[in-house]
């Protein structure tokens, strides 16, 4: 488009200088007084034309300039507002951090002040029922009174360990959750076993003392591994006593309440037997656990022949089996591999069902090789037992950081310890 408005400009001038150079030889002026003119006609226009565009150009520049100018001020006006929505945005997120660290520092006090106010109203109930229990303990007989008392000592000065076993996954053997178990120790440092105390324990309410002595320890141990980043669960036994206990259960609740982040580590577990004999008030107060997210595991299973429906209502997830009672189960039938107390049902079959129910199968009380061969062709997925790993107690460093508070053990104790 340059070129062409050149191209016209030089064609104008050109016949603008042959015009005057014409002008002249019409006039009489000699031919080269007429070149000459036309030349200088020529040099003038192209000089005019020089003149007409530096002046345009100029304007042009100018013009360019003042826009660059306006420009940059522009952009300098945007990052001085880029630099203004960046200082709100930092004020805004620090205030904001602040605001949930002052949330967070909030809710640690009032779960501190709620733990203090439960191990209150707990020391308020040890202090009166002391009388109680010493009359109860006059009817009984002296080798009985002589283990109630040492299992008093025990609960009393805190000489409850906590053992765990390993539960693997099969057929890889790695290590996804933990059976709790307690173990009382009189004061010649003896490990008592289970089948020594329970036959005290149970009748004289002490279990709710033992099962929130265990509960508390599981929490901890299972935050301390959370801490490792070690994503395991840990089965913790819960007796029908605890469930049925209308002035513990509230109490323990609170504390599950507080600690409901952990429903997906923490399994209660109960026998098929305690299961089958829940009342309506132990239902209820599991549903109560259930709704908080935690769930439940059945072991001491004597019989298959079960309600998966009603174990799956009840928010069961675990079922234990020990070994050699499946093993003992299982025979021919027509030539397909049944379980006596399900004949319609192949072997294979039935850790199929239960998943269906959302139930999956521990078989508890593995001893040896020979088992897991059985076992495996059961798509059984997990396993427990002595062949992967004994009940070990936890270290006395580890098990001290995980030491209820004095109040809280004192509170634990229930209402029949409380009244030694």
């Amino acid at each position: 488009m340059r070129r062409l408005k050149l191209a016209l400009l030089t064609g104008a001038y050109l016949c603008l200088a042959l015009i005057v150079s014409l002008l002249m030889w019409r006039t009489g002026a000699a031919p080269a007084v007429g070149l000459s003119a036309f030349i200088g006609m020529l040099g003038l226009c192209f000089a005019f034309h020089g003149l007409i565009s530096n002046a345009f150009e100029s304007v042009s520049v100018r013009m360019d300039i003042e826009t660059v100018r306006e420009a940059h001020a522009i952009l300098l006006e945007q990052l001085s507002r880029v630099d203004a929505r960046m200082t709100e945005l930092v004020e805004t997120v620090t205030l904001d951090a602040q605001r949930r660290s002052d949330e967070l520092s909030t809710e640690v006090h009032q779960l501190e002040d709620l733990i203090q106010d439960m191990n209150a109203r707990l020391e308020h109930q040890l202090t009166h029922q002391v009388a109680a229990a010493r009359v109860e303990v006059r009817g009984r007989s002296p080798q009985s009174n002589i283990m109630l008392e040492v299992v008093q000592d025990a609960l009393a000065e805190n000489r409850v360990d906590l053992y765990l076993q390993p539960v693997v996954s099969l057929p890889q053997r790695r290590t996804v959750f933990y059976e709790s178990f307690s173990r009382l120790r009189d004061e010649t440092g003896r490990v008592m076993m289970p089948a020594e105390y329970l036959a005290v324990a149970e009748p004289e309410g002490l279990m709710t003392a033992i099962d929130n002595l265990l509960l508390f320890r599981c929490v901890q141990i299972v935050r301390r591994l959370a801490k490792q980043d070690r994503k395991v669960g840990i089965f913790c036994n819960i007796s029908l006593a605890s469930l049925a206990d209308e002035s513990f259960f509230p109490q323990f609740l609170e504390f599950m309440q507080a600690n409901k982040d952990l429903a997906g580590a923490v399994f209660f577990e109960l026998g098929q037997a305690a299961f089958d004999q829940r009342g309506p008030v132990e239902a209820r107060h599991m549903a109560r656990l259930a709704a908080l997210g935690f769930q439940f595991s059945i072991d001491k299973v004597v019989d298959l022949d079960m309600d998966f429906q009603d174990l799956s209502r009840a928010d069961v997830k675990f079922l234990k089996i020990g070994a050699q009672m499946l093993l003992d189960q299982l025979q021919e039938q027509d030539g397909k591999l049944v379980i006596a107390s399900l004949p319609d049902l192949n072997a294979a079959d039935f850790a199929a069902l239960t998943r269906r129910y959302g139930i999956e199968v521990i078989v508890e009380k593995v001893e040896a090789e020979r088992q897991i061969v059985d076992i495996l062709d059961l798509d059984i997925g997990y396993g427990q037992g002595h062949l992967f790993g004994e009940p070990r107690a936890i270290r006395d460093a580890v098990l001290a950081e995980a030491e209820p508070p004095q109040d809280f053990l004192r509170g634990a104790l229930g209402r029949r310890t409380a009244n030694w």
